[in-house]
């Protein structure tokens, strides 16, 4: 199993980006995806994460009305579609699959045992 991440890069507070995370060895939509990201100084953080099973989606509070995650099956592909970007949503953005997480443990980056390279996100002033 690969998750390749890309899309990252450099943007203006209030801009748009768009993540995305592509799967192979695997079928992605049997999976739960969740995106996570890790600052300077800070622990991992829990951003957003679709449900092993549906379509149900999580967001952490602090992306929520901002970030949509979404899914193409066909193209075994999960993206994070970042709008109204902050500084403070700097960081490096990684993509992870797990096939048994169960959906109150979606946030816990501990749940997932793979895990894409990550991508950096810059935000600026």
């Amino acid at each position: 199993v690969q998750l390749q991440a890309s899309g990252g890069g450099l943007v203006q507070a209030g801009g748009s980006m768009r993540l995305s995370c592509a799967a192979s060895g695997m079928t992605s939509r049997q999976y739960a995806m969740a995106w996570f990201r890790l600052a300077p100084g800070k622990e991992r953080e829990f951003v957003a994460a679709f449900a092993r099973t549906g379509s149900a989606t999580y967001y952490a509070d602090s992306v929520k009305g901002r970030f949509t995650i979404s899914r193409d099956n066909a193209k075994n592909t999960v993206y994070l579609q970042m709008n109204s970007l902050k500084p403070e949503d700097t960081a490096v953005y990684s993509c992870a699959a797990s096939s048994s997480v169960i959906t109150s443990s979606l946030a816990r980056s501990t749940a997932y045992y793979y895990w894409g390279q990550g991508t950096l996100v810059t935000v600026s002033s």
